[in-house]
């Protein structure tokens, strides 16, 4: 156990408001995607980021997945219904550094397209100690 971090007393509360969080799993039509600011994850972010609750899931509806391992054009499928059916508020895309994980951005990119929704998003990366290190909007 690291000494790092150890004034926190006693479990920190989750900011998770919905379930399931796996964009294979949800449902384009729940009711937790109306007119929320929708959070697609990379699976590893998370765990890199230590405040990722407090500083990004707060208020947020998420779906999570990883672009490497799992099926790239069913996501793009996945989150083009998600928006086609709901009026999001925002949509955040959050990623690691590394190579492959640059794919949900592709993935969000295409889904819009196909979606035919008018939404601009923003980028964020997050570097394997878990900072931030680049934060871009990225426009239809």
């Amino acid at each position: 156990k690291s000494d790092t971090n150890e004034s926190v007393a006693g479990p920190i509360q989750s900011q998770l408001g919905q379930w399931p969080v796996q964009l294979k799993l949800v449902s384009p039509a729940a009711s937790y995607f109306a007119n929320s600011d929708l959070l697609l994850v990379a699976d590893c972010v998370p765990f890199a980021m230590g405040d990722f609750h407090s500083r990004f899931l707060t208020n947020h509806s998420i779906a999570i997945g990883c672009p490497k391992l799992d099926d790239s054009q069913f996501y793009i499928e996945k989150l083009a219904q998600i928006l086609g059916t709901n009026k999001l508020s925002s949509l955040t895309v959050i990623h690691m550094e590394v190579p492959c994980c640059s794919g949900l951005t592709h993935i969000a990119k295409e889904a819009i397209a196909k979606s035919g929704v008018a939404i601009s998003f923003e980028d964020i990366t997050i570097d394997l100690r878990g900072n931030v290190i680049r934060n871009e909007t990225m426009n239809k």
